[in-house]
């Protein structure tokens, strides 16, 4: 069985503002690296063999503060964690984007990332890594809608309606052929008080 925890990065600048993101390489802000150190001290309390990551650099950064505190300093940059391509859309608000497009923006060719590309992404590289980490415990540091969409695909069951929340640990498992979730965008860890760190 190999168990892996994706994690949703830190806090940025856009997400305040409610900007879409895609893969426009945005750093966390303030708030995102405290997150991740929030992250990284529940994170603490278990043992990882593993750190992959998306090479954008809010997840990667969020990585490397959870690598800082496990003592792992080997981080597995991997382009297929990267968050869906936004096209036209990446950097507008929804408000932008109804201004320009009109209200059913959503349904028109910009650009975007197809939902299945994603999914097929998504699950390619996490099946590597049960390759790689046969019975092993990994962290996955990524976006939310690649996410969302991996686990759509490896676990068609889940309920996968409300969107990650920045940081939260979502837990699955590969047990024989089946990958089962166990934990569904959970962020307990901010509700930690700072100075406890």
């Amino acid at each position: 069985m190999t168990q892996i925890a994706l994690i949703r990065h830190g806090s940025t600048a856009w997400n305040k503002e409610k900007r879409s993101q895609g893969q426009t390489d945005n750093p966390l802000d303030q708030d995102g690296r405290e997150q991740a150190v929030l992250l990284a001290a529940r994170l603490s309390e278990e043992s990882w063999d593993a750190i992959y990551a998306s090479d954008l650099e809010r997840a990667s950064e969020t990585a490397r503060i959870i690598g800082d505190r496990l003592g792992i300093q080997e981080i597995h940059l991997d382009p297929r964690l990267r968050e869906m391509s936004g096209g036209q859309v990446e950097g507008t608000t929804q408000e932008e984007r109804i201004a320009k497009w009109g209200v059913d923006w959503s349904k028109q060719d910009l650009g975007q990332e197809l939902a299945e590309a994603g999914t097929v992404r998504g699950s390619a590289a996490l099946e590597d890594m049960v390759r790689q980490h046969p019975n092993g415990r990994v962290i996955v540091v990524s976006h939310g809608a690649v996410l969302r969409n991996t686990l759509r695909g490896l676990v068609p069951e889940l309920d996968i309606s409300m969107k990650l929340s920045n940081t939260s640990i979502t837990r699955i498992s590969k047990i024989e052929q089946a990958w089962q979730c166990e934990l569904y965008n959970c962020s307990v860890h901010l509700d930690a008080p700072k100075d406890s760190l």
